[in-house]
């Protein structure tokens, strides 16, 4: 039956076609050169140079593109699985729509990487909701302006934004457009990490949005980050306005957009059987946690083909910017500009009471970059917040997404919870 319903869906809607990655010819001559070894399965390889659109299809479920202007000009892509593969598998069907935001340096990819069964991405179209999956500007499906060429080594406009403005702009253009597509009133909206920073923005500045959201899910919610543990973040938060100055006279603006160097490292050094794996799966304890239990090893290649997919470095900035004053406030462009934008000479806070919808904040005692002191302090802040603890004593920043066991520990509470309010 869904074969029957994807060849449909492929003549009716707007598929992205012909889905090569852009590293696709470079991969197949270090496939020539066996580069890989033996132990690097077809599978996995195959996976981490798909592109979204034709990693989604490549496991028998119905995706559209989706294009959407925002009132700057940027053009963002989205992508929608309307229905699921073994259930609730009728298309045409109105369903409840979910929209998912990934975090920093990371895309749409991450809610389907690991793959049917486990991505939460797959998950939800198997219970009957009707999935969109949004990419914020900047990162690699969403590189795209009217007017502004976001690869300019003299004109860097196009990188002149931090997540301010993908809470402000590009959330309230992504939902309105799904709501609009769907007929549907209202949706849900599960973010990770920067996912849910750019929701409390939108939240914040523009509490129109309660009207249209049912709930709201914070993976690792970031906000405040005056207590977060990340040795990285912490040595050069204090520096990030200097770090964007350099960048900036060397001509760039962007942050780890070029994948092909970190997709060759992970097939390279990260598949099963390189003695230098442990080095990988280090590296991302590092940012991230470390929890060796729940990490499947054997999906680095995947995770380095598609990520990281990019960013502004002013995104970085910002979350530099907090850390250093301890507040949630917006970007600090400096007194004068400030007073032209803000009307006063330092950056006004956000204001998080501004949010009434049910927000319930994911999170554990093993994240570094969300502390329980700075989501206790966010809770407190939200006009409806809920607490909900991760039962895993070590679980991560990055298992929201990819833990082997996030189902069980995350995903089916989570699913509870939306229907528990639902009209």
């Amino acid at each position: 039956m869904w074969l029957i319903t994807t060849s449909l869906l492929f003549i009716l809607v707007n598929f992205v076609v012909g889905g090569r990655s852009p590293h696709a010819d470079y991969v197949e001559q270090l496939v020539r050169a066996n580069k890989f070894g033996s132990r690097l399965s077809n599978n996995i390889y195959e996976d981490a140079r798909l592109d979204v659109p034709d990693l989604i299809r490549k496991y028998g479920y119905p995706v559209e593109s989706h294009n959407v202007r925002t009132s700057d000009g940027y053009i963002l892509q989205m992508f929608r699985i309307p229905h699921g593969r073994d259930q609730n598998n009728v298309p045409g069907v109105k369903k409840p729509v979910v929209f998912l935001m990934h975090g920093l340096l990371a895309s749409s990819a991450d809610w389907v990487l690991m793959g049917p069964g486990s991505a939460f991405g797959y998950l939800l179209a198997e219970e009957g909701y009707d999935v969109w999956m949004g990419n914020a500007r900047g990162s690699t499906y969403s590189r795209r302006h009217i007017r502004l060429n976001p690869d300019s080594k003299i004109n860097k406009s196009f990188w002149h934004f931090s997540w301010d403005e993908i809470g402000n702009i590009d959330l309230p253009a992504m939902i309105n457009y799904a709501l609009a597509h769907t007929g549907q009133k209202k949706l849900h909206y599960i973010g990770h990490s920067q996912g849910t920073t750019v929701f409390f923005v939108m939240g914040s500045l523009r509490p129109e949005f309660n009207n249209k959201i049912i709930s709201m899910h914070a993976f690792g919610p970031v906000a405040y980050m005056a207590h977060n543990k990340s040795p990285l973040l912490n040595a050069i938060s204090p520096h990030a306005e200097s770090i964007e100055r350099i960048l900036s006279r060397i001509g760039t603006g962007e942050f780890l957009g070029d994948t092909s160097l970190s997709t060759w490292f992970g097939e390279t050094f990260c598949k099963d059987g390189a003695i230098t794996q442990p080095l990988c799966s280090n590296m991302i304890f590092l940012i991230t946690g470390r929890n060796e239990e729940q990490f499947n090893a054997t999906m680095l290649p995947v995770i380095m083909g598609h990520y990281p997919a990019g960013a502004a470095v002013r995104q970085l900035v910002h979350y530099g910017q907090g850390i250093v004053d301890k507040e949630f406030c917006r970007y600090d462009h400096g007194w004068m500009k400030n007073i032209l934008r803000y009307g006063t000479t330092r950056p006004p806070r956000y204001n998080l009471g501004n949010i009434k919808i049910p927000t319930f904040l994911h999170y554990t005692y093993n994240d570094p970059l969300s502390q329980v002191e700075d989501v206790t302090r966010l809770h407190r802040e939200l006009g409806a917040g809920v607490k909900k603890l991760v039962p895993h004593p070590l679980f991560n920043h990055i298992d929201f997404m990819w833990a082997i066991d996030a189902r069980e520990l995350l995903y089916d509470r989570v699913l509870q919870l939306m229907r528990s309010v639902e009209d």
